[in-house]
């Protein structure tokens, strides 16, 4: 009798697709791209929160009362707002003439910063003279210094020239302080541009200046702005140097006007000078976000080629 052995078939085995295989790799990048940006929001979170905070609560305070901004414990959100802190800062507080003093020095301070940063920059880009790079480094060695040597220094010879309390002098005192770093980033502006471009205006018949003008200033326009915005932000937003320089009440600009308007040894307008900072920041936030892109675009043009 013949025997029939009977082999059971192994099951058979199912290799994954490519297809399946890149899908799960999509899925597995897909899931580590999501905690990554989870992780990165939180910790912008945590990072941000601290400092908005401030600026928060000072908008806030601006439409409080001002019995309210003495209330313990303290309110986040008005209770009752109102307008009353703004209105009175286009009363008599005088807080329109610290704006337009503030526009002018800054203004002025900036035009001024721009026309001799560009020249010095120029010269220490294109031309050759003995100690260039020494007297660079002395003119950007001058930043080290505190601003309070720097302010005491400047008060003398303002008062030897007769220049203690006017616009003017207050315009030179900012210019001179923001001049040396304008200078160093106009000097790393210009090197970026070829001297080919300035040779082949020379050629076809410009002078230095002229080829400087009509070739140069246009392709560093981003460093130009922002060399002019650095000025106004320092000159805008400085405390010590107003306050020293000036003593006249008309001509105080806005940190100042500040300080010796709403915050004395008895009294406290926590309402008020929250409300006016706000109207005193709007400005330079909105110079910086119509700016900021050329503000950018000249600080990296200042940073590839030194």
């Amino acid at each position: 009798m013949a025997t029939t052995s009977l082999h059971r078939a192994d099951p058979p085995t199912t290799a994954a697709s490519p297809a399946g295989t890149a899908a799960a790799a999509r899925r597995r990048r897909r899931l580590r791209s999501a905690r990554r940006a989870a992780l990165l929001s939180a910790a912008g979170v945590v990072l941000f929160v601290p400092l908005f905070f401030p600026l928060v609560w000072m908008l806030s305070t601006s439409f409080k009362p001002a019995e309210e901004t003495f209330q313990v414990p303290p309110t986040f959100f008005p209770a009752a707002p109102t307008l009353d802190s703004y209105l009175s800062q286009l009363g008599d507080s005088g807080f329109l003439a610290y704006l337009l003093n503030g526009a002018l020095v800054a203004g002025a301070a900036s035009a001024v910063g721009i026309a001799v940063a560009v020249l010095g920059g120029y010269a220490f880009s294109r031309l050759r003279f003995p100690g260039k790079r020494t007297l660079l480094l002395v003119v950007l060695a001058s930043q080290m210094f505190p601003l309070v040597l720097i302010v005491v220094t400047l008060y003398v010879l303002l008062r030897q020239l007769q220049l203690l309390d006017t616009y003017l002098g207050l315009i030179l005192a900012f210019t001179a302080f923001a001049l040396p770093f304008s200078v160093w980033m106009m000097r790393r502006f210009f090197d970026t541009v070829p001297r080919e471009l300035e040779e082949a205006a020379m050629i076809d018949g410009c002078g230095r200046l002229g080829a400087m003008r009509r070739v140069l200033l246009p392709l560093i326009s981003p460093g130009v702005i922002a060399v002019g915005l650095y000025t106004f932000m320092f000159t805008w937003n400085n405390l010590l140097f107003s306050l020293t320089l000036i003593s006249s009440k008309d001509k105080r600009t806005v940190p100042p006007g500040f300080l010796l308007t709403y915050v004395g040894e008895y009294q406290y307008f926590w309402a008020d000078a929250m409300a006016g900072s706000v109207m005193a920041t709007m400005p330079m936030v909105v110079v910086f976000i119509a700016l900021q892109r050329f503000l950018v675009q000249g600080l990296s043009a200042g940073a590839v080629k030194g």
